[in-house]
C-alpha cells in the first residue's frame, strides 16, 4: 500500500488545526511500512547522528532507550534496548520510525521526530519539528552502525 504525505499547511489544517507548519517539511513516500528515499537526498552523517541521539535538547534518543553509550547517564527504559537496531531495521524501516512512528504503531509514545503540529506545545515550538531531515538522515546513519557488537 503506497501512501503520498505531505507535511505541509493543508496537513497541519486538516488534520491538526493550525495554521502553523514547517515550510521546510519534508515530502516523502511511504511504501510497505517504509520510507525507502533519503529526505535530503544526502548520505547521513553518523557522527553528527550520535551527538544529536544523546542531545538532551534535540534527538534525546537516551530519555527512552537504552543505548551503547556508557559514558551518558539515565538510559531510559520506556522503549527497547536500541544498541543493536542497526542488525533488525533497514534505513528505510527506520526513517519512518524516525519520521512519524504512529503509522506504525498508533498508540506508540515514540514522538514524529518531523511531523509538525501533532501535539499541544508552547507557542515558540508550534508548527516547528523536533529535528530537520538531513538531522534525521544523521541519526538513521549512527542508528545503522549499532550491529551487535554492543548487545548483552
Amino acid at each position: 500500500m503506497t501512501y503520498r504525505t505531505i507535511l505541509s499547511t493543508l496537513v497541519g489544517i486538516a488534520l491538526f488545526g493550525t495554521l502553523a507548519a514547517n515550510a521546510n517539511a519534508a515530502e516523502y513516500m511511504i511504501v510497505d511500512g517504509t520510507i525507502p528515499d533519503s529526505l535530503t537526498g544526502k548520505p547521513g552523517d553518523a557522527a553528527n547522528g550520535k551527538k544529536l541521539a544523546i542531545n538532551r535538547k534535540k534527538g534525546n534518543c537516551l530519555a527512552c532507550h537504552v543505548m551503547p553509550i556508557p559514558e551518558e547517564q539515565f538510559h531510559g527504559e520506556v522503549g527497547p534496548d536500541i544498541s543493536d537496531v542497526g542488525s533488525h531495521f533497514t534505513e528505510a524501516e527506520l526513517r519512518l520510525r524516525l519520521v512519524d512512528p504512529k503509522v506504525l504503531n498508533p498508540d506508540t509514545i515514540m514522538p514524529a521526530f518531523l511531523k509538525p503540529g501533532t501535539h499541544d506545545v508552547l507557542k515558540k515550538f508550534d508548527g516547528k519539528t523536533i529535528l530537520g531531515e538531513q538531522d534525521i538522515e544523521d541519526v538513521i546513519a549512527y542508528l545503522m552502525t549499532l550491529k551487535g557488537q554492543y548487545s548483552q
